[in-house]
């Protein structure tokens, strides 16, 4: 449990309150890495402004999942789970239960597996990536801005999961994940 006191929703003003009250919009509650993040509104804000810029030109499905990918990478069950629930409208249940455990058995393109072995590795030891990392990519088809899009993307999760886990921010559990995907999204491999 994190020692950082956050405002409370009822207290929340300006920013925090709008911050708070897009949470609750699109989740239906305000997660504890937000209220954590959130102390920091205007570094959140810059957050939300880097990664919207990072995920549109991806699209959202690429984009999540070079997300579970890096999670995964930085054993951020925060994120994992997080980003489990956003990906559930794109992905259908099964093959999602099926990415958790395994995104080279999950019936994924070829290409989207490089993407995804890509974005874990930048999160595990990308101090020891080298040029090929990224023409293994290319040899995919990504483009040189795709390639840097996946790279940031994964760089970009590492900051935030790295950051709520070093406040111990509690992990949220998110509504609508069945036992067998929050179990999968939960095993790290």
């Amino acid at each position: 449990m994190s020692i950082i006191q956050t405002i409370p929703e009822d207290e929340a003003t300006g920013v925090v309150a709008e911050i708070y009250a897009e949470e609750t919009r699109a989740t239906g509650y305000v997660p504890s890495h937000t209220r954590a993040m959130a102390m920091n509104p205007e570094a959140y804000r810059a957050w939300e402004s880097l990664i919207r810029a990072i995920a549109l030109p991806m699209g959202k499905r690429r984009y999540e999942l070079v997300t579970l990918a890096a999670a995964r990478g930085t054993r951020s069950q925060h994120c994992r789970l997080a980003h489990g629930a956003r990906t559930l409208p794109l992905i259908e249940e099964e093959q999602l239960t099926r990415i958790a455990l395994d995104h080279h058995d999950a019936d994924l393109t070829p290409a989207e597996v490089a993407m995804m072995d890509f974005a874990e590795r930048v999160s595990r030891d990308s101090s020891e990536m080298t040029e090929a990392d990224s023409l293994a990519l290319r040899e995919h088809g990504f483009s040189d801005r795709e390639i840097v899009d996946i790279a940031l993307a994964a760089a970009a999760r590492n900051y935030f999961s790295r950051a709520i886990q070093a406040l111990a921010v509690d992990v949220d559990q998110p509504a609508g994940l069945s036992p067998a995907l929050h179990d999968a999204l939960l095993r790290m491999g």
